[in-house]
């Protein structure tokens, strides 16, 4: 079943003085692929300024803004509606043997290489291979999923953009990012090759169309085991019509929504908004 979603994503800095220069990049444009189809995409900041696109090397566009007058404040509006499609199965063409092959581990070298925010944990190691063992690559992606659902809590606030896996599974806590980055860690230490996903995920599955919800950025895993195939480990839940897919790349790093560089400005903050509505 599809589903046409409309999204509005507010985000910005405010200095606590003027700016007098800034530079910018936004990753808030939803990706045109097998699963969903951008309708709309539009980008407005204030102050206004020229936007510059491109596509990064992960295959995410990047919207980026340069202003070189004072400015106390810089924010952004990213409008979209796409159309969704429901959740597709997972790929199970590929044995352990396969994945293990030098043209797969080349192909997706960097999907299987730890970095700052998925380091290498022995912890974490053993037990994906206790939890792989005698299974297939596809199951033991919902395996693993499923028990770092079960060992970690959800709560916000307890970890920051910053924590790495080891942060989490050491707090036993955290958000969607950290659930996707622990995941990760595992996925690869067993030889899967694995990527982050950022995007949003409409709440209500039930919602009929019309219904606006408060969201926020959201995150996932997508998985290859002969192909791509994507699944959400904070909801233990098939990635379908109530997700929209921003970004991918290696980790939270590549696919960051906001971020950039100033001079002047003292220091700064940074506010976010989703409102997420269902078209149809």
């Amino acid at each position: 079943m599809n589903w046409r979603l409309r999204v509005v994503h507010r985000t910005g800095y405010h200095y606590t003085l003027p700016a007098t220069q800034s530079y910018n990049e936004a990753r808030l444009t939803p990706r045109s692929d097998h699963t969903q189809t951008v309708v709309t995409n539009r980008l407005d900041t204030t102050p206004a300024t020229r936007e510059y696109r491109y596509t990064d090397y992960w295959g995410t566009v990047v919207s980026a803004f340069d202003l070189h007058t004072p400015h106390t404040a810089f924010s952004v509006v990213a409008t979209s509606v796409v159309t969704t499609s429901g959740p597709r199965p997972p790929i199970r063409t590929h044995t352990w043997a396969d994945l293990r092959r030098p043209d797969v581990t080349d192909a997706y070298a960097e999907y299987l290489q730890p970095t700052a925010y998925t380091p290498l944990d022995a912890e974490l190691e053993r037990m994906a291979h206790t939890l792989s063992a005698r299974t297939t690559p596809a199951d033991a992606v919902f395996a693993i999923a499923q028990w770092v659902r079960d060992e970690l809590t959800y709560r916000p606030g307890s970890t920051g953009v910053h924590s790495s896996a080891s942060d989490a599974w050491l707090a036993r806590e955290g958000v969607c990012q950290d659930y996707a980055h622990v995941v990760l860690v595992m996925l690869r230490a067993i030889g899967i090759p694995a990527r982050y996903v950022s995007g949003y995920l409409y709440g209500e599955p039930r919602a009929r169309p019309g219904r606006t919800v408060h969201g926020e950025s959201h995150a996932w895993v997508e998985v290859w085991t002969g192909g791509w195939w994507a699944y959400d480990p904070t909801n233990a839940l098939p990635v379908g019509a109530r997700h929209v897919s921003v970004a991918r790349g290696r980790d939270y790093a590549d696919v960051t929504p906001l971020k950039g560089v100033f001079t002047g400005g003292g220091t700064s903050t940074l506010d976010v908004a989703v409102h997420l509505t269902r078209l149809g």
